[in-house]
């Protein structure tokens, strides 16, 4: 604690806990995810493991105090590995009865429930649709209600600053802040700075909101509402220095540093789309690094802009959702067929059409990988998680440079708007990736569709002396680059391109097993499910169960050893946020009788659904004790 900190541990009791989980709802206005991403980031300076779950509304403007307009925040901080933001709440802070009433039942019996009493007044609860206040419910009892004055004791605490009431009742959320911040232990001096560093132009509001903050842990300090405090000890983690990451973040700081690492310039041409837009807004800041981000008209100029930055040399990045990526299909198709390195990525939304834009599933696997005409394979990488986007930025632009493919990363709203602490890397321990250009010598004739051993095509630069080719959609004759309608050239490139992308996977690691080698069941997953089917594993060997963990980055092509490691277990569960995708490929391609378990509801899985799943599915304590914990199939 700081020096200026009050020390509410003298006064009270201190349980010491190994984690904690806690939601913040309110109104998507009441500043719940400035809330949640302080929270966030002053546990991770305190050195515990954090993984997080921001919930948007939908709509954009959706009506003040109703149903359809809360906002949320999920933060689980823990003296342990975590790989999932939690299943059950052990707290919820509720701000209005619309934020109590669709996040209750995530609330464990006798955790505790604090809400802001000044808010259940009958128009409250009116715009609620209630006809009653939730509070004066039998069910409550089944909680640790506090109920909390926060407007008013907002207002005491910013009077003397003369500021209006809707500027007064806008630091409810430091208020609250500042009450979760003595309940757990942390420190104020991190938000305290953010509050002087983004409010240095505005004196009144920067005081309003430090008066706020301070009251709020005064009044957690002297209520009789909170019988304790409870106190989280760091984590023990690798050694490195961390920081905390959103995965959005990660993704835009992975390409510039594969920009770096391959010595291009980066050109990013985008649409705005939720999920994905935040890419764009990170990678903006950086023009000093020599990114070019352009803000297209639309979805197809994006991409086609990305193109021709590929084609000129640079390092061409376009990003959207699924239905961006509906528009982009074409033009994905002209990629392939001209056998350019760019990057294409997914930041997967619930769907289709507009779906649910501010919610999350894994449902646009089928689509990148079929979704173009004609036969037009590329690589597709998943990335697991907020951390992970900076690793598979890197190896997708190594992959697409390599064999001079298009190549598509996937990601989801969960993952990118989700943040975890992350290991900063040593930049000295990064592989460059390496890039040669043809130089047109003299006497050398240019074949642009000539191959090397993996089947790439050379990357010429335009305006290089000799060096004057071809581009198009039309299909090209193999080696000289020319139109060709030539019925057999167009199977041999056909089949050319799709070699192409199979020899991806010479240069993919062994697929990883976490468990034993073999046995009953092996839990397959992909993308944003990792840390919930991790820890659902995890928590089945403790229990003596022959389960084991696999999870896939490499979507196409598949590492080559999936196969061998698929036979080894009597059972096969892929969870998916989707309807089965990931499933049917399995089927289809190892004749393996995997069995699904698909959630398409707009979250993530909860870690208890399926712990219940994989007892379904396995007989019970078994003898592990020759298993490792990992291990790997070759």
């Amino acid at each position: 604690m700081s020096t200026d900190t009050p020390q509410a541990h003298a006064a009270k009791q201190v349980q010491v806990v190994s984690g904690i989980t806690v939601r913040l709802a309110g109104d998507s206005g009441d500043g719940m995810q400035l809330l949640g991403t302080q929270l966030t980031n002053t546990s991770a300076l305190a050195g515990n493991d954090v993984a997080t779950f921001p919930d948007f509304p939908a709509e954009i403007r959706a009506p003040r105090g109703t149903r359809a307009g809360v906002s949320g925040f999920q933060v689980q901080f823990a003296a342990h590995e975590v790989h999932t933001p939690g299943d059950t709440l052990d707290a919820l802070v509720a701000m209005n009865p619309a934020a109590l009433v669709t996040n209750i039942g995530d609330l464990r019996k006798g955790g505790l429930l604090i809400v802001n009493e000044d808010s259940f007044e009958d128009k409250d609860l009116k715009l609620a649709k209630l006809t009653t206040s939730p509070l004066d419910e039998p069910w409550v009892e089944n909680y640790r209600l506090a109920k909390v004055p926060m407007t008013k004791l907002t207002r005491t605490a910013v009077q003397s600053l003369g500021l209006g009431v809707k500027e007064a009742d806008r630091c409810r959320n430091f208020f609250a802040m500042g009450m979760v911040y003595w309940l757990y232990g942390r420190d104020l001096d991190a938000t305290l700075r953010f509050i002087q560093a983004k409010f240095s132009k505005l004196p009144d509001i920067q005081e309003a909101n430090e008066r706020a903050l301070r009251a709020g842990w005064a009044f957690g300090e002297t209520t009789e509402l909170f019988g304790s405090s409870y106190q989280v000890e760091p984590a023990t983690l690798p050694k490195g220095t961390y920081r905390n990451i959103m995965g959005n973040q990660a993704m835009a700081w992975g390409l510039m540093t594969a920009a770096h690492l391959s010595g291009k310039e980066m050109f990013y041409g985008s649409y705005p789309i939720t999920p994905a837009s935040d890419i764009l807004h990170e990678l903006s800041k950086y023009k000093n690094f020599g990114i070019c981000t352009v803000q297209a008209e639309d979805e197809i100029a994006a991409i086609c802009s990305t193109i021709g930055a590929a084609y000129g040399g640079a390092m061409g990045v376009t990003t959207s959702s699924g239905p961006g990526i509906a528009l982009k299909a074409e033009a994905m198709g002209l990629a392939v067929m001209i056998e350019l390195p760019l990057l294409v990525i997914d930041v997967q939304r619930g769907g289709p059409s507009t779906g649910l834009p501010t919610k999350t599933e894994q449902a646009d696997l089928l689509q990148l990988l079929f979704g173009r005409n004609g036969e037009a394979p590329v690589p597709v990488l998943a990335a697991r998680s907020p951390g992970d986007c900076f690793d598979t930025a890197v190896e997708a632009w190594r992959i697409a440079t390599q064999f001079m493919v298009p190549v598509v990363i996937l990601s989801d709203g969960y993952i990118a708007n989700g943040s975890e602490p992350w290991a900063i890397p040593d930049v000295n321990s990064l592989k460059p990736i390496t890039i040669t250009h043809p130089t047109g010598e003299a006497g050398e004739k240019f074949l642009p569709y000539s191959r090397d051993a993996d089947l790439a095509r050379p990357w010429a630069i335009p305006g290089t002396p000799e060096l004057m080719h071809r581009v198009g959609g039309l299909e090209k004759q193999d080696g000289t680059g020319d139109v060709s309608y030539d019925a057999a050239n167009h199977e041999k490139m056909v089949h050319i391109r799709a070699q192409k992308v199979a020899n991806v996977a010479k240069i993919i690691p062994p697929q990883e097993v976490i468990g034993p080698s073999e046995g009953e069941l092996l839990v397959l997953s992909w993308g944003g499910t990792y840390g919930a089917c991790r820890t659902a594993v995890l928590k089945g060997i403790e229990e003596g169960r022959s389960v084991a963990h696999c999870h896939l980055r490499h979507m196409n092509p598949f590492p080559s050893n999936l196969g061998q490691i698929l036979g080894n277990y009597e059972s096969v569960l892929i969870p998916e946020l989707n309807l089965g995708q990931l499933r049917m490929l399995i089927r289809a391609k190892y004749l393996i009788d995997a069995v699904g378990y698909n959630r398409v509801q707009g979250k993530p899985f909860s870690v208890s659904e399926l712990v219940e799943k994989i007892a379904e599915m396995t007989s019970g304590k078994q003898n592990m004790a020759s298993s490792k914990l990992t291990s790997r199939a070759g």
